[in-house]
């Protein structure tokens, strides 16, 4: 049951994902706010309307909202709120929740540019189609304001954004230094990794992001603070949340040198690694598998223990330095 915890609480979101719940949570304060709003669904807007009637409030009681990136399972449920709420997240949320014509070809462009590099066959292409399911967040809202590194969350004395890119280029987490508490969003979860999804450049001639080395990034960056207890888009809140991010970083790590023991074997490509380490789930997630691995080839080259080589066709094949 949803309840309050001093000045917040949990409202658990029903999402069609593997990844389970997505979690929303309310913040009490000069403004009653709601951080992140589950996908748009008719079962995620009755779990909305739930919990807040658990609480004592409606949607109408929910004065501004907060995303933690521009995911479809954080963002679609901002829909269900009246139009005039405060609608608040990182600049880089724009592209994503505007979706214009010219977002959608750059997006498409990218990603065909990018196959190429990875190696992924012709008769492989057509499942890019399905990556541009992530241009559908099933909102019509876009943000009202933006929130940046150092920022006071408005109405919130003491919680302040932090930003935080690698599982999503827009990712802030909001921190109160005073207990310690992080509205985390998807930057450390209980039980798995979040993805280092891959993203096209927020700007034209940009270097793609490399996710896997923002997202470590992220994590060390959190670390260094005086975390006490870490409120995560999805499952339980982390109480001991240090130990889970040198876990999360070491696992991270040992991926890759699984990774680089193949690649010692012969030169492969992103797509050839994509099958060898994913037979089962690449074709049903191709997204998700590929990003995964272009991650730990980011950081084997980022660490100089690989380099990648070129072919006429444009295609690049990675070896061992």
């Amino acid at each position: 049951m949803t309840e309050w915890n001093n000045d917040l609480a949990r409202i658990a979101i029903p999402t069609p994902f593997a990844v389970g719940d997505v979690n929303a949570f309310v913040l009490k304060g000069d403004v009653l706010t709601l951080i992140d709003t589950g996908i748009k669904t008719p079962e995620s807007e009755e779990a909305i309307k739930a919990g807040l009637k658990a609480l004592g409030l409606t949607m109408r009681d929910i004065e501004q909202i907060i995303i933690t990136h521009h995911h479809v399972d954080h963002v679609g449920g901002v829909d269900f709120f009246p139009e005039n709420i405060p609608f608040l997240g990182h600049t880089n949320n724009n592209p994503w929740l505007e979706n214009s014509e010219q977002f959608t070809g750059e997006y498409v462009e990218f990603f065909l540019a990018l196959a190429k590099e990875m190696g992924v066959p012709d008769n492989y292409r057509s499942l890019f189609g399905r990556l541009k399911n992530n241009l559908k967040v099933h909102s019509s809202r876009v943000l009202t304001g933006t929130l940046k590194e150092g920022d006071e969350i408005p109405g919130h004395p003491g919680w302040t954004v932090l930003e935080t890119p690698g599982h999503a280029e827009s990712h802030i987490v909001l921190f109160r230094e005073e207990d310690g508490a992080m509205f985390g969003g998807d930057l450390l979860l209980a039980k798995v990794s979040p993805n280092p999804l891959i993203e096209p450049p927020m700007e034209e001639g940009q270097s793609r992001p490399k996710s896997q080395l923002l997202l470590n990034q992220s994590l060390r960056k959190i670390a260094g603070l005086p975390l006490g207890v870490v409120y995560a888009g999805h499952g339980n809140p982390i109480t001991d949340p240090k130990p889970l991010i040198a876990k999360r970083l070491q696992s991270q790590h040992e991926r890759a040198m699984r990774v680089y023991g193949y690649l010692k074997q012969q030169p492969t490509t992103v797509f050839e690694m994509t099958k060898i380490l994913f037979p089962k789930k690449y074709e049903n997630q191709f997204g998700l598998t590929l990003s995964e691995t272009l991650g730990q080839f980011d950081y084997l080259m980022d660490s100089g223990l690989i380099f990648g080589e070129e072919t006429p066709d444009g295609t690049i094949y990675h070896t061992k330095q």
